[in-house]
């Protein structure tokens, strides 16, 4: 077995506890790196009964497995309270230790099992929701259907998940990049869009400038990536927001664009949410001289020395489909 570091957690003469490095040639009690799991699921989650539910185990075995781990390392880890959980500057200390060693023996694990040499065992995705299904999830069929021994787990959620902490192999992300740890590769752009339908327009009028939607019949999709409505102007390329009061408050663009098509009001959503409503006719684009830049889309993932075959595999193949997928997108269309 090769070499690994683990970190002994041990109060010094003062009492206070700190961290030591050393070299060890065995195996950590298995017993210890599952209260280890189990405290750092605890504190992720926020509550000893939030990680027990995720965890799937009685709340009594995660709070007994705790209990043991301060016993063990001597020193009180948490502070429990009826609202919240809390570290004290030892458990600190030893969550950040504790989770190393866990990635750590997962490396040492899937470098067991084979994924630096041969392209096998779970890869963990990230996508935003209305991403994965309009554009993600025919390229992860096709790509399971080239590697047999390959397993993908999807991670649907629309706020930014981390990597790290979430245990996710690569993301999609819409928008700019603010990791800069994090090696992107650029596969698209997305438009953030305006629309209204026929019916809509000429019962409550056509919509000129980005002011006229103050007291417009609007229907506002609930996403931190899409609020306020923001525009640019033409003449001075400067961002301004304009405030609408929602008549219909939403939390998915699909919602959004269905209520569109009705005539409830305006929407703004991404540009592939509706392109298939307004290549039917069913809506229609409006305001496009007043749109801000397009939203780039990366693939995304840590920077590693060694990155295991499962992940370059999907890169590589991902990479160019998710291209194509953008490639009609991003910009506006003539005519």
């Amino acid at each position: 077995m090769p070499e690994a570091i683990i970190h002994c957690f041990k109060p010094n003469k003062s009492g206070k506890a700190r961290i030591s490095y050393f070299p060890f040639l065995w195996m950590i009690h298995l017993d210890r790196l599952e209260a280890m799991a189990m405290l750092v699921s605890s504190v992720e989650e926020g509550s000893l009964s939030a990680a027990a539910r995720k965890l799937r185990i009685p709340v009594a075995t995660l709070t007994r497995k705790v209990n043991d781990l301060e016993t063990a390392v001597g020193t009180k880890l948490l502070v429990r309270s009826t609202r919240k959980l809390q570290l004290t500057d030892a458990g600190t200390e030893y969550v950040a230790s504790a989770k190393q060693i866990l990635e750590q023996v997962d490396e040492q694990e899937r470098r067991a099992a084979g994924e630096f040499t041969a392209p096998r065992g779970e890869l963990v995705i990230s996508t935003p929701v209305q991403v994965a299904r309009l554009r993600v999830l025919k390229v992860i069929d096709q790509f399971l259907a080239q590697y047999p021994e390959i397993r993908v787990r999807l991670v649907q959620s629309d706020r930014n998940v981390d990597l790290i902490d979430a245990h996710v192999d690569i993301a999609i992300r819409i928008g700019r990049l603010r990791d800069s740890a994090l090696v992107a590769t650029r596969v698209g752009t997305l438009r953030v869009v305006t629309v209204g339908s026929k019916d809509l327009l000429e019962r409550c009028g056509a919509l000129r400038m980005p002011k006229d939607l103050r007291g417009y019949p609007c229907i506002v999709f609930d996403s931190p990536s899409l609020s306020p409505w923001c525009f640019r102007s033409p003449a001075t390329q400067d961002i301004f927001t304009i405030e609408v009061v929602p008549r219909l408050l939403v939390s998915s663009p699909d919602a959004a664009v269905d209520a569109a098509i009705d005539g409830i009001g305006a929407t703004r959503v991404l540009e592939h949410d509706v392109a298939d409503a307004i290549d039917e006719g069913r809506l229609q684009f409006i305001l496009q001289e007043f749109e801000v830049e397009p939203m780039p889309v990366h693939l995304v993932h840590l920077s590693r020395s060694m990155m295991p075959l499962k992940l370059r595999r999907f890169i590589d193949f991902a990479v160019p489909k998710l291209r194509e997928e953008l490639g009609n997108f991003g910009r506006i269309r003539a005519g």
